[in-house]
């Protein structure tokens, strides 16, 4: 396991820890960019799920047997490591989903349907994922409520003056996420809950793209609902989670039916469990949940000093240097941003570049990152996205300017 020291001996370590990156891609040392669409995972997440599928599995919160309680008491010792890391005040505020998206649509069907009624008002910005939009939209849709869009500016920032005037008594949720995944701006989202809170608003957080980046604390930042996937935090797909305040939660009706959420079941009535329960009808994913307990454990051994301190020195020298590269434009040039930088290269399609620099062995995202307003606000059809992590290094960036250069050569 690597520990978190500034020098550029351990930045190789942290590599190291990650087998896939060991590996060629096109005859050529793979180069990862693509860690805000997904992670890689380190070998002692990798190591902890087989472990526990070799000596540990057996269902959960089910059986009397020894292997299920044992199994039961790994899966609540996520859930409170969970609680740790967004510094919620409670576990039962933590409860396991699928992703981001599926906690979204779990508050979009249970909260939202309940309190957005028509002519209400749900609040989201121009530079929302669409698993943060289209949920909200579709809503708006069935209830005859109205969607509200928060502006941004030419440098992809919140117009903060645009949303205090939205505001109203009208409004019922503010649904905003955290980092941009297509511009990597940071919002301000402890500012955003506060004065959602002054009208009476909710507020959910899509923080997929923070935690990789970011300590969050819930508390502090005061949301409603905070939502972040396990495989953009070093863990493995099918797992996320949702936080909702314990008040909420429990006025809140179930989101699906089946095992392992009811009290009792009579042909006349059911019951419902407990929160978090009540939320995680059925067989959870078991060895996902051990395995995003093992990623938040590989973090938390980085510590976020250094996580922050590596990403930040990538960004600023990935800025620098894309800078330099003739025709190459920057969408998203926000003050505050998470290791995100798009970018649109002459008249040479995303695609195309792309394309040529999966020759160059270097794994990069193009497209419209499912922010098809962002694009269209920008006017691009579609950027280019380098995205870094902890294992990425400055030979990385060195190695895609050299890829861009190519790209260039063939196109000119």
């Amino acid at each position: 396991m690597a520990m978190a020291v500034s020098d550029k001996k351990n930045e190789k370590k942290v590599k190291e820890d990650f087998p896939l990156l060991w590996r060629q891609m096109n005859g050529q040392p793979l180069v990862y960019l693509d860690n805000a669409a997904t992670t890689q995972k380190p070998l002692s997440v990798i190591n902890r799920i087989t472990e526990f599928y070799k000596n540990e599995y057996a269902t959960v919160h089910r059986g009397v047997y020894a292997l299920s309680q044992d199994s039961t008491i790994e899966c609540e010792l996520v859930r409170d490591k969970c609680r740790g890391f967004l510094n919620a005040s409670m576990k039962e505020e933590i409860v396991f989903v699928r992703g981001a998206t599926e906690a979204i649509n779990l508050v979009v069907s249970t909260y939202g349907e309940e309190h957005v009624g028509a002519g209400d008002e749900v609040i989201i910005t121009t530079i929302e994922h669409h698993a943060n939009l289209v949920p909200w939209q579709q809503l708006c849709e069935r209830k005859k409520a109205i969607l509200q869009v928060v502006p941004v500016n030419d440098r992809g920032e919140l117009d903060m003056t645009a949303y205090e005037k939205l505001l109203s008594n009208k409004t019922k949720i503010v649904a905003v996420g955290h980092v941009s995944n297509a511009l990597g701006t940071i919002n301000p989202v402890e500012e955003i809950t506060q004065l959602a809170h002054t009208v009476g608003a909710k507020v959910l957080i899509d923080g997929a793209q923070a935690v990789p980046h970011l300590s969050v604390d819930v508390q502090k930042i005061n949301c409603d609902f905070y939502v972040f996937s396990s495989h953009k935090v070093y863990g493995p797909t099918g797992i996320g989670v949702l936080f909702g305040k314990k008040a909420i939660l429990e006025k809140m009706k179930p989101y699906q039916y089946g095992g392992d959420m009811i009290e009792s079941v009579r042909f006349e009535k059911t019951t419902f469990a407990q929160v978090p329960q009540k939320f995680e009808a059925g067989t959870p994913a078991i060895a996902e949940i051990v395995g995003l307990g093992a990623a938040i454990t590989y973090l938390e051994l980085l510590g976020y000093e250094w996580i922050q301190r590596h990403e930040g020195d990538l960004l600023a020298y990935g800025t620098q240097q894309l800078q330099k590269v003739k025709d190459l434009r920057i969408i998203g040039t926000a003050k505050n941003k998470a290791s995100v930088i798009s970018f649109v290269l002459g008249h040479i399609h995303a695609h195309d570049i792309g394309s040529i620099l999966d020759q160059c062995g270097i794994a990069i995202r193009a497209g419209h990152h499912c922010a098809q307003p962002t694009m269209k606000r920008f006017g691009v059809p579609a950027t280019v996205r380098a995205s870094f992590a902890v294992y990425n290094t400055h030979e990385d960036i060195d190695k895609l300017i050299q890829g861009l250069k190519r790209v260039q050569e063939v196109f000119a």
